[in-house]
């Protein structure tokens, strides 16, 4: 696993990260919106977003002094490609099951 998947991993691990990225596929937005819907410090905030940013989940963009703060949907290939390999694995199994299930049906 390369070294961005697992911070892709890390990043979504948290209920508060996953529900800034809910936000942010609305909309754009800073560290101060971002802030405003949360019970925590605007330290914090900026720590998850510093953390989805490491995960490559979202790109920040500087507009003058604002951070403005974007959801980057490619960011999700690597949790794609991971449940692909496991809807693989699940679709052999079953196909396995029922041809053994065929085979010893009358």
């Amino acid at each position: 696993m390369t070294d961005l998947s697992q911070n892709t991993f890390r990043a979504l691990a948290d209920p508060t990260r996953r529900d800034i990225l809910r936000m942010l596929s609305a909309q754009e937005m800073t560290i101060a919106d971002v802030s405003a819907r949360f019970d925590m410090t605007r330290a914090a905030v900026k720590k998850h977003l510093t953390v989805l940013s490491d995960g490559g989940l979202i790109t920040v963009e500087t507009r003058g002094r604002t951070r403005v703060n974007r959801l980057d949907p490619s960011g999700f290939a690597p949790v794609l490609s991971w449940l692909e390999f496991f809807d693989q694995f699940w679709d052999d199994r079953l196909s396995t099951l029922k041809k053994t299930i065929e085979k010893d049906t009358p």
